[in-house]
């Protein structure tokens, strides 16, 4: 999701943050200025898309009359044809984004053929008739998924980086995916954008998708604004994470600090003064570690609308008007968006409430049935009170019954969600809703190489970087994507390969699901979660018999592989549950208990 109703982003394309910098004119990403629009200089790129919008919504509205009047009159299968919505509304639309040599396009490679409808130079473009699917095949419309086929053409050709996919109702800009599992596009609501006339989503749509964009600007597609973008917005990205880390590790001081120098916690000082040696300084920080990625947790699963419960397929309608009066008390007291809008706005009391009430969310959410009065579901997983099994501290023991200030509380958040570019400028919000399972690993894997530090005159608690840290004495390093990438080429193709030369796709998907894959030393999970994708988008591929199966197929698919055939070990108890998450992220079934992957994954 992103700031932009009509706007969203599957594959992490190009990030909603880089989107917000684009729409604002930020100077620092490439080709923002009116040159490279084919403006003068002095001429405003949003005046000229105002004009273009005003002439557009014209153009939109007599379009729209014909497609609301298809059913009432002999001309129905005429206005909602293919060549109407082309040529009555696409055609222009582009025409209005730059694109005035459009061709017919149809591609032929390695003896096979994609009918896409037009090209622009080296962008193919595919436009169907009004509404049609694109995800799916239509009877005597496509043989094929149009997603998929664009997409796979993309994979396919080196030549083409870039396409564009509509249906006049939704219009989605694409780009060569190899790298990832299933498609990887921007998608803007067409007929959100001109019923509702939102302007700046429109403003949007035509500072992403105007031709000048896919324009090589020297040697290759990789030259084009669009690649550019893309590489500015992967920097970055790699800055964020860095300024996640550094957050992250902000927080756990904040946090250490707000619990100890709390006047009604005076048990948790005696307990970690060195003469007492009731309570280890390194469990009361993998205590506050947990607390951390808790946090991070719950933020993750809101931003993607997976926390609360979802719509009951066979609920009535006083069932579901319960559960819209839920999830409006949710997000009005105790949603993780309200505590972060506080933490912008206000620096907190000596209070206690906001943590009490986060307490209260967390309780729910570890509770087996959850609280139905807040559309909270039962999960466990890191949410669930570890209980002391006769070897070890509980994680959560040390910081039972522990109290927190509003004024910490909302000072960790801060350092949570938001983020200041290192060149300087204004805050920026972490974008939680596409912070994917690798970077919550490498961000804890990082943490290791810190060690607590508590000054107990000065009742403040820091982490430093020092010699002998819990990465060295526990052997666990990050395993970087390139080699984990090149382990699975060798050790997981041949064996998807082998499954999937079964007869039937019935039974290529059984043989699938039969693989099982066991990282012994599994850390945050880093290696599992790539591995469950790959074998996800093979059984989606044979279940649509498209190479490029859409996104939703492939996540139903990645459910069922992380329940059935993903196993890891891993002899840190905090790493091991980080493991369940990041799968648990990465499969994203809403209201499903994490308590599934407890079998498989384990410490030890």
């Amino acid at each position: 999701m992103t700031a932009f109703g009509s706007v969203k982003i599957v594959g992490g394309l190009l990030p909603a943050d880089l989107l917000g910098r684009v729409f604002a004119g930020d100077s620092q990403v490439p080709g923002t200025g009116p040159g490279t629009y084919g403006l003068e200089r002095g001429e405003s790129v949003r005046r000229q898309a105002s004009r273009t919008w005003l002439y557009l919504l014209e153009v939109w509205q007599d379009f729209k009359r014909r497609i609301d009047g298809a059913d009432d009159g002999p001309d129905a299968a005429e206005a909602v044809s293919a060549r109407v919505t082309r040529e009555r509304w696409l055609r222009i639309l582009l025409r209005e984004l730059g694109f005035h040599q459009v061709a017919g396009g149809s591609f032929e490679l390695e003896g096979k053929s994609f009918p896409v409808s037009h090209r622009s130079g080296h962008v193919p473009i595919h436009l169907l008739g009004w509404a049609t699917d694109l995800d799916h095949k239509t009877p005597h419309v496509s043989a094929r998924a149009p997603q998929s086929m664009l997409q796979e053409l993309l994979n396919r050709d080196d030549a083409y980086l870039w396409a564009i996919l509509s249906n006049g109702a939704t219009l989605r800009l694409l780009r060569d995916s190899t790298a990832l599992v299933g498609s990887s596009y921007v998608e803007f609501d067409l007929e959100a954008i001109f019923d509702g006339e939102l302007f700046s989503d429109f403003v949007l749509l035509y500072l992403a998708c105007h031709e000048s964009r896919f324009a090589h600007q020297g040697d290759g597609p990789e030259t084009c604004y669009l690649e550019q973008w893309r590489g500015f917005a992967v920097e970055q990205g790699q800055r964020a994470l860095d300024q996640l880390r550094d957050g992250v590790q902000r927080a756990i001081s904040i946090l250490g600090t707000g619990f100890l120098s709390h006047p009604d916690n005076p048990q948790l000082r005696v307990r970690l003064d060195p003469r007492n040696a009731d309570l280890k300084l390194d469990d009361f920080n993998r205590a506050l570690l947990r607390l951390v990625y808790r946090i991070l947790f719950w933020l993750v699963a809101e931003d993607r609308g997976a926390l609360l419960q979802p719509d009951p397929a066979d609920a009535g309608a006083d069932a579901r008007a319960r559960l819209r009066e839920a999830r409006d008390r949710y997000a009005t007291y105790f949603s993780s968006a309200r505590l972060r809008q506080l933490a912008r706005r206000h620096r907190g009391s000596r209070h206690g409430d906001l943590f009490e009430a986060m307490q209260l969310v967390f309780d729910a959410l570890g509770t087996e049935g959850g609280v139905p009065e807040l559309a909270l579901p039962g999960i466990g997983g890191i949410f669930e009170f570890q209980h002391d099994d006769g070897r070890a501290l509980p994680l959560d023991e040390p910081l039972a019954g522990a109290r927190l200030s509003n004024e910490a509380l909302l000072d960790a958040v801060r350092a949570l969600s938001q983020v200041r570019p290192r060149g300087g400028g204004a805050l920026r919000r972490v974008d939680f809703g596409n912070l994917g399972a690798e970077e919550l690993g490498s961000v804890y894997e990082s943490l290791l190489e810190l060690i607590p530090r508590y000054d107990g005159e000065q009742l403040a608690y820091t982490l430093e970087t020092l010699a002998g840290n819990e990465r060295k004495e526990s052997g666990s390093y990050y395993t970087p994507t390139s080699l984990v990438e090149c382990l699975l080429d060798s050790a997981l193709d041949p064996l998807l390969d082998e499954a999937c030369a079964h007869g039937t796709p019935e039974e290529r998907v059984s043989a699938l699901l039969e693989i099982t894959v066991c990282d012994p030393a599994c850390g945050s999970g880093h290696f599992l979660v790539a591995a469950a994708r790959r074998i996800a988008k093979r059984i989606a591929a044979e279940e649509t018999g498209e190479s490029e199966p859409p996104d939703a197929v492939v996540r139903a698919a990645l459910r069922r592989v992380v329940g059935r055939c993903i196993y890891g070990v891993d002899v840190n108890p905090m790493a091991a549950e980080l493991a369940k998450v990041s799968l648990w992220i990465e499969a994203l079934e809403p209201g499903k208990p994490l308590s599934y992957l407890d079998r498989s994954i384990r410490v030890g």
